[in-house]
């Protein structure tokens, strides 16, 4: 993949399996890897927030990025998070992740300080400038705190600064700007636009989307392969149909209910499932997350039954 390939398809951002010890579990990740691309995916996110990427030591990250890489070889695009509070210590990551062998680096905007638009516009120059791949903007407002500007985003885009953007904002508004500033714009044909909002895929494929990063990707990687495709081949009442199957499983996100936070929840039920389904050892989340229980995993399994697949 070069910046001059636009990223498109389903590029699910891979779950982190740990042991019960808290340590990555790499065989497990490697079936997970297994599961994915034999499941039709296009590409592979490391290191996002279905990844736990922000509960996750350095060392961790490694193991993840040298097991992915290393297994993946090749077959598709693998790209790795890059996600930090500060422009160095992304940097750092971000070369990290480079001499690991990632095709591509997703980068927030800064967190933790109050961050002004032309200091995410320095940042994003600094770590293209710095890593020597293709990077992607990571638009992540509800955790980051700032809301990347259409605008910033394809200037950046046009001067060969960024290689595309994952959309996790929730303004379909802003999405749909940007995929017409798009078309309207000069020196964008290889801007990626990618959606993060994995319940509305065929709406964003149809106003011009490049593709989806869906968490439920993890689970159902078939499922979301099978809504690209449809919608590509323009077969939209199927693909809504698939999307409404889609949209019935993601309910058990809300398994753990009010007694824990919504990230506990739905990254617990994603690994709840892949344990169910066989894919992965153990349904560990990172501390401080509160664990699903027993009933609570049960009725993901009911969500699985229901969607047939189990």
């Amino acid at each position: 993949m070069s910046a001059a390939t636009a990223l498109s398809g389903v590029v699910p951002p891979v779950c982190t399996p740990l042991s019960p010890d808290g340590e990555v579990d790499t065989r497990s990740l490697v079936r997970l890897v297994d599961h994915l691309i034999e499941g039709g995916v296009d590409g592979l996110f490391v290191l996002g927030s279905t990844s736990e990427v922000a509960y996750l030591p350095d060392g961790h990250r490694r193991v993840v990025l040298e097991t992915v890489v290393g297994h993946v070889a090749g077959q598709v695009p693998v790209l790795a998070g890059a996600i930090d509070m500060t422009t160095l210590r992304v940097l750092d990551h971000a070369r990290e992740a480079v001499r690991l062998g990632a095709d591509g680096i997703v980068v927030t905007a800064p967190y933790y300080t109050r961050t002004h638009p032309a200091e995410i516009e320095g940042h994003f120059r600094s770590v293209a400038s710095g890593a020597g791949v293709p990077v992607y903007a990571y638009d992540l407002p509800v955790s980051v705190h700032s809301k990347l500007g259409g605008d910033l985003l394809l200037d950046l885009g046009a001067e060969g600064v960024l290689a595309g953007v994952k959309d996790s904002s929730g303004d379909e508004g802003a999405f749909r700007s940007i995929l017409l500033g798009r078309r309207e714009r000069a020196g964008l044909d290889s801007f990626s636009v990618l959606t993060g909002g994995e319940l509305t895929v065929d709406c964003a494929l149809w106003m011009g989307a490049d593709g989806v990063v869906p968490g439920l990707g993890n689970v159902d990687p078939h499922g979301y392969a099978r809504l690209y495709r449809l919608a590509r081949a323009g077969d939209w009442e199927a693909a809504r149909v698939e999307q409404e199957r889609l949209l019935r499983l993601f309910q058990f996100v809300t398994v753990g209910g009010t007694r824990m936070g919504g990230s506990s929840s739905a990254l617990g039920a994603f690994k709840a499932a892949l344990y169910l389904r066989g894919v992965i050892a153990h349904p560990t989340t990172a501390v401080p997350q509160i664990p699903l229980d027993e009933d609570e995993i049960a009725t993901v399994g009911k969500h699985l039954s229901a969607a047939d697949l189990l």
